[in-house]
């Protein structure tokens, strides 16, 4: 636990989540800057096309399981700059594009230059037919943060502006229920963990949007029985980790606990897995290629090191799938 400090103007004393919320979403909060998260850290679609391509094929996938409607709709949770919409939009065969009602869910401004045909909105549609597609979005749907005492008890930590923290008051209600299912922790002194019980409600709401089709979160994850034992707050700015400082310069993030969100009849993968069973292949191509077609070879070799890089185990490929089916067969269940 770091020391309180005596920082003139470093505001009051608030629980993580509090201080979190307004840091990322306030009206000067991070998530409203211009620039964006792309200018700060780097996620699976901005590491390549290919992902945007395979959420596409998913979402052809889920319109097969719902019988070609007339209307499919693919919400993009937790959107930036509606990069990952505007790429599945692009990758769709035309027979489904120009079906398709694309939604955007994004708390900051509509970007000048964003597809005519995609709906920006501040809260989740309801009544979707369709994909909804949470991508490192639970991460940013702000939490508490607990941490366990000299005499055991977990408690309440409390931050200022300036990242300094203190220990506040103890753990009840439904937070300590929580823990004590999700994340028990030991009565060891500086042991930390985030309470996801905000979390699970957020992913419950935005399912309860889904009328049939499929939801998926895709997340930083961990699961019972090897949850860190301090915790994984964390900041991001200018692609670099930094000190997770509430103050809306940096991103503050923490892993999901997928499994506590889990509805009933839920399943969950690695990225690698859910993105092999979409066609997202790391292999090289065959050096005969690169004879009789030496343009071709050199585009398949760089999607081969996008592909490597979107399944590599201690990367990308360990992110948590979460999918649930509404009304549907769990479209990935056929591989």
């Amino acid at each position: 636990m770091s020391q309180p400090s005596a920082t003139e103007g470093a505001g009051p004393w608030r629980c993580w989540r509090a201080a979190t919320q307004e840091a990322l979403y306030g009206a000067h909060g991070f998530y409203r800057q211009p620039d964006g998260p792309a200018a700060h850290f780097r996620t699976s679609v901005h590491a390549s096309p290919l992902f945007a391509a395979a959420v596409a094929r998913l979402l052809c996938r889920v319109d097969e399981a719902l019988g070609r409607p007339g209307e499919l709709g693919f919400v993009d949770m937790g959107a930036g700059r509606g990069e990952l919409v505007s790429g599945v939009l692009a990758a769709l065969p035309a027979d489904v594009s120009s079906r398709t009602r694309a939604y955007a869910v994004e708390l900051a401004g509509r970007p000048r230059d964003l597809d005519h045909r995609i709906e920006w909105l501040a809260e989740p549609p309801k009544g979707v037919a369709g994909l909804l597609f949470a991508n490192e979005w639970l991460d940013n749907v702000p939490v508490e943060v607990v941490e366990v005492d000299a005499a055991g008890l977990a408690r309440r930590v409390l931050v200022r502006e300036d990242g300094s923290e203190l220990l506040g008051e103890p753990v009840g209600g439904e937070e300590a229920g929580w823990l004590g299912r999700w994340w028990p922790l030991d009565p060891e002194e500086g042991l930390r963990a985030e309470v996801g019980l905000p979390r699970d409600r957020a992913w419950a709401a935005a399912v309860a949007g889904v009328e049939r089709g499929l939801a998926v979160a895709v997340d930083y994850a961990h699961l019972a029985g090897s949850r860190p034992p301090f915790g994984t707050l964390t900041g991001f700015r200018e692609g670099r980790e930094t000190a997770p400082v509430p103050d809306g310069s940096c991103d503050i993030t923490a892993h999901v606990a997928l499994d506590a969100c889990a509805l009933p009849g839920a399943r969950l993968l690695t990225q690698r897995e859910a993105l092999r069973a979409l066609g997202v292949a790391a292999g090289r191509p065959p050096l005969s290629l690169a004879t009789a077609d030496p343009a071709a070879y050199v585009r398949a070799l760089a999607g081969a090191g996008e592909a490597a890089e979107l399944t590599a185990p201690g990367g990308l490929g360990d992110f948590g799938w979460l999918l649930q089916s509404v009304g549907i067969p769990d479209p990935l269940a056929r591989g």
